[in-house]
């Protein structure tokens, strides 16, 4: 009818104009008589070509519809004289450096991973928050210094305004934990899974765009709130197939090394600068290890007092250097202690040399590993009760841990853990009509199915053939095939097919669920 109704608008004005409907080209006649374009544009574009881009520029018209329902498009595009048959350069299909795409089939894991994450926090009691990916920079320069502005994602927005794409989400959890103030009921157990920026050196398992899941608690003072969280870290490999002989996690304290500093009379102003260079240790040979921290002003001595303290492998061993009244040394008794009562003490290991190189730890630390030592570090975290403060809010006992996807996804592959299932996708049904008269029967069927919280997909095109569907529904991973063919309707049932036992039967669209 509105095709019917256009070309008769097309029909009156060209009695009305004869002579600019003959001046105008096929082409054009057609749109007219079709109400794509105005009698007005058509003629004005035959009569002053340059009104229309001159004799420059042309017109291409592309039609085209298919039998099988394929949609008509019509399009007018102008073409640069010269340029016709030049073709256009491709744009860069790969993502810029350092970040990834998600088509369906990596969508499908990254949600399993997720799923994971979200179900961990919240069997602990955790509740989710979000912020913006893009905070102030000043959030992060007095978190972690001046030399964090290197790695990030910064620039100036336009109003003047220092910004940056998040590194991580520790700081936006304190700006919250400060805008909620005193209103805020403590113990406050928050959890989140955001993408961040960091721009650094690509490694395996680490990229420049990444997601990370944290885990924080707010307000509890003693190793409870460590241990609870590693309780967590645990819970969350073994959900995954990893055992504490695949992964490990190295445990120590910042107040370990502070004491260790004090008995060598190494100043206090110079901890932090320290903290970053014994965070090396592994990574370094000894001799530049050294090197480091003499470039520090720190006594040859000290260094040699400072190595063989952070080469300990055992509480007893720093017992005996610290003494059992050090704080150190008590917490991390106690925590291995709580480790024993949930039942995860195999998965710990002490480590004098886990410092995590950030300033803003003020307590126990850790760290898991890959036992096998070939990927970096999985996850960390520690006690960070100072952070408030350099933030120019109150200080509060904080304790957290940041576990990027990128690294845990390695051992995942490694170890063969990804299930089956998510090798294709999640349908539960195919409803498919044998012919197109056949369509709204399965429209019906179809919404009878989803309003039962199944998830089935429709076949809406035209001309496919059983065979094709049958491939289909083993792609998109569906238990069943449910057929609406001709003969099988008029009897009022329709034709199941299940893909797993490959049984077929017939059944009415109300006992369909």
């Amino acid at each position: 009818m509105l095709y019917r109704a256009a070309a008769h608008r097309g029909e009156m004005l060209a009695a009305k104009h004869p002579s600019a409907m003959m001046r105008t080209p096929t082409s054009l006649r057609a749109l007219i008589r079709g109400g794509l374009i105005t009698r007005r544009s058509a003629a004005s574009s035959v009569a002053n070509p340059a009104a229309a881009g001159g004799p420059h520029r042309r017109f291409a018209v592309v039609a085209a519809a298919k039998e099988s329902g394929g949609r008509s498009t019509t399009t007018v595009s102008p073409d640069k004289q010269g340029d016709a048959g030049k073709k256009v350069k491709q744009i860069d299909l790969q993502p810029p450096k350092g970040t990834r795409d998600f088509p369906p089939e990596e969508m499908r894991v990254r949600d399993w991973l997720f799923g994971h994450f979200r179900d961990v926090a919240r069997a602990f009691g955790f509740e989710e928050f979000d912020a913006p990916v893009l905070e102030s920079e000043e959030l992060y320069v007095r978190k972690a210094g001046e030399e964090i502005t290197t790695q990030l994602y910064n620039f100036e927005d336009k109003g003047n305004r220092r910004v940056a794409l998040r590194p991580e989400l520790t700081p936006s959890l304190a700006r919250l934990i400060m805008q909620q103030g005193k209103s805020l009921a403590l113990p406050a157990k928050w959890f989140a899974v955001g993408q961040c920026w960091r721009y650094e050196r690509m490694t395996r398992g680490r990229r420049r765009e990444h997601y990370q899941w944290n885990m924080d608690i707010v307000g509890v003072e003693g190793v409870e709130a460590e241990a609870e969280l590693l309780a967590a870290i645990t819970d969350f490999f073994t959900r995954l197939g990893i055992t504490s002989g695949d992964v490990g996690i190295k445990v120590s304290s910042r107040k370990v090394l502070q004491a260790v500093l004090r008995r060598f009379e190494v100043p206090d102003d110079s901890f932090a600068p320290v903290c970053v260079v014994v965070d090396k240790i592994e990574k370094l040979p000894r001799e530049k290890v050294v090197e480091e921290l003499a470039a520090l002003g720190v006594k040859e001595a000290a260094i040699d007092g400072i190595l063989d303290a952070m080469a300990m492998n055992s509480i007893e061993q720093l017992e005996s250097l610290l003494g059992s009244d050090a704080d150190a040394v008590a917490d991390l008794k106690l925590l291995f202690s709580h480790a024993e009562a949930y039942g995860y003490r195999d998965w710990l290991v002490f480590d004098a040399s886990v410092v995590r190189g950030l300033s803003y730890y003020t307590g126990v630390v850790f760290e898991g590993f890959d036992r096998a030592g070939e990927l970096r570090a999985i996850c960390g975290g520690g006690r960070y009760d100072k952070l408030l403060g350099a933030l120019g809010g109150e200080d509060r006992p904080m304790v957290g841990f940041g576990f990027g996807d990128a690294v845990i996804m390695e051992l995942v592959k490694d170890k063969g853990l990804l299930p089956e299932s998510l090798k294709s996708g999640n349908v539960d049904d195919l409803v498919y009509p044998m012919n197109a008269a056949l369509r709204p029967a399965a429209m019906g069927i179809a919404a009878r199915l989803r309003a039962t919280g199944r998830c089935v997909d429709l076949v809406i095109e035209d001309g496919k053939k059983p065979k094709w569907a049958f491939k289909h529904a083993e792609r998109c991973g569906a238990s069943r095939v449910v057929l609406i063919g001709e003969k099988e309707w008029e009897q009022g049932v329709v034709r199941v097919k299940d893909l797993a036992t490959r049984e077929e039967t017939d059944v009415k669209p109300e006992d369909l669920c």
